[in-house]
């Protein structure tokens, strides 16, 4: 026997936290537990887009800011073809369907470390970061004929110093509607198994009404190293890996920098190197002490990485790996290289350095700031280098095909290609969590009182937690 719970997942993105929870199974009592997305909710088309294709599950684009907070974020007003969002619209979303379980995770930008406070607390920003509390207040408004059993609230840690004031309003909302609620922290990595560490917050409301069981907090996976996850994936810049399996063009001096940081070590590594011992002129960043320290950061292949974010290039806190995937044996007469000022050989139809004399000598050095793919093999032997968009993706656990052809998001930029994946909940930390849901659902469905040696991450009230020690 099946039984199905049915998901609405605000601010969706690309679709981990769906995908998840799609995958989740839970079996109680005889009875297996699934749960399926109502629709997806987005203001970004594109990651409306890719929320289909990734999901397989409908999405709706929609534009969730109140007029004041449009006009707040983006400095005018709205045109006429764009309308305040009220409850009644994301009930026609849902095509009236009411959901079991609501999955929220908005936009973090102004909670997260990587911008500054001083910038978080501009108008714009402020704005952005009320959509925590207007997602929350349409869900309980549009739903309140027969509300949610339980609300997921998900987040950077940060929040809950940047926007403790929303947050603290969030938890009396939900009070006022009959939610029992508990937050905290956790290492998606640790629940879903990945190969990256990444702290978030989560803020988990039940509906007393309806569940009166606890909710468990998911058990704790062995997490993979980065080379697990990456090792089946080509080597970058092939045919095979798609249009997102590029090494991004860096200025040459950037590639320097990395052959040189140490595996593990970040930009601070720059300080200690004995230039003068390779011949170059020190390369200063001209980053202050307290800069961020994932810039230029240079994780070991055997073990997990740092926090998959939305970052672009290297110097602003994207991940790089020292990747040993680089070795081979070639046989006698290739990697010929011409002299510059000599004829050249017979150019042949297999021209490529792995097959004849196919390089040259060539005298022009490039300038440091002049950008390109240039392979630097560091004193470890490895190629020191940015992860490419699909690696990204990886980490995050999302499929690196689909149909048979390799993952490939909406859009050309891959710029946002990037900020979509870093925004991403982990598909297997989002499948870890809704199995604990549905483990609690299933047995609130049976009137049984669900025990686990797991830590309880939602208490029911206090009179509920008395009278049943009371009655053993």
């Amino acid at each position: 026997m099946t039984t199905t719970y049915k998901a609405l997942h605000l601010f969706c993105g690309i679709g981990g936290g769906a995908l998840g929870f799609q995958e989740a199974r839970e079996e109680y009592r005889g009875v297996v537990g699934r749960i399926e997305t109502i629709v997806g909710i987005d203001n970004d088309p594109e990651a409306c887009e890719d929320f289909e294709i990734i999901t397989g599950a409908p999405s709706v684009q929609m534009d969730l800011f109140s007029k004041g907070q449009y006009v707040d974020f983006h400095g005018e007003e709205p045109g006429t073809d764009w309308n305040e969002v009220k409850p009644s619209d994301l009930l026609d979303a849902t095509d009236g369907v009411y959901p079991d379980i609501v999955f929220t995770s908005a936009p973090c930008k102004s909670f997260s470390g990587l911008l500054g406070k001083d910038r978080a607390k501009t108008r714009k920003y402020r704005a952005l970061s009320k959509l925590t509390i207007r997602g929350i207040k349409l869900t309980l408004e549009a739903f309140e004929d027969d509300l949610p059993s339980l609300i997921l609230f998900e987040n950077v840690p940060r929040i809950t110093t940047r926007g403790k004031d929303l947050l603290d309003k969030i938890k009396k909302l939900l009070k006022r509607h009959g939610y029992e609620v508990s937050d905290g922290f956790h290492d998606c990595g640790s629940i879903g198994g990945l190969a990256q560490t990444r702290k978030r917050y989560l803020l988990i409301a039940r509906n007393a009404r309806k569940v009166d069981s606890f909710v468990y907090h998911p058990p704790s996976k062995p997490m993979k190293a980065v080379g697990d996850v990456l090792e089946s994936l080509p080597i970058p810049d092939g045919v095979a890996g798609g249009k997102m399996h590029k090494v991004p063009r860096l200025q040459l001096k950037t590639w320097i920098r990395l052959a040189l940081i140490r595996p593990g070590k970040d930009w601070r590594d720059l300080e200690s190197v004995d230039y003068e011992k390779y011949g170059l002129v020190p390369l200063s960043t001209g980053f202050k002490s307290g800069t961020h320290g994932t810039i230029y950061k240079v994780s070991r292949w055997n073990e997990p990485a740092n926090t998959v974010t939305g970052s672009f290039r290297p110097n602003n806190g994207a991940i790089c790996i020292n990747d040993p995937r680089l070795g081979c044996r070639p046989r006698s007469g290739t990697y010929g290289v011409l002299a510059w000022d000599q004829v050249a050989s017979t150019v042949t139809g297999s021209a490529d350095v792995h097959a004849s004399t196919c390089a040259v000598a060539d005298p022009r050095i490039p300038r440091l700031n002049e950008s390109g793919n240039w392979i630097i093999l560091s004193e470890d032997g490895n190629w020191h280098r940015p992860l490419t968009t699909l690696e990204l993706a990886a980490l995050q656990g999302f499929p690196t095909s689909i149909n048979g052809r390799p993952l490939e998001l909406s859009g050309k930029s891959e710029q946002r290609w990037r900020e979509r994946i870093g925004n991403a909940v982990p598909p297997a930390a989002a499948r870890a969590i809704a199995e604990t849901m549905l483990r609690t659902l299933l047995a609130t469905r049976q009137t049984d009182w669900l025990m686990s040696s797991e830590e309880i991450w939602v208490q029911p009230i206090k009179d509920e937690l008395e009278a049943t020690r009371a009655t053993g």
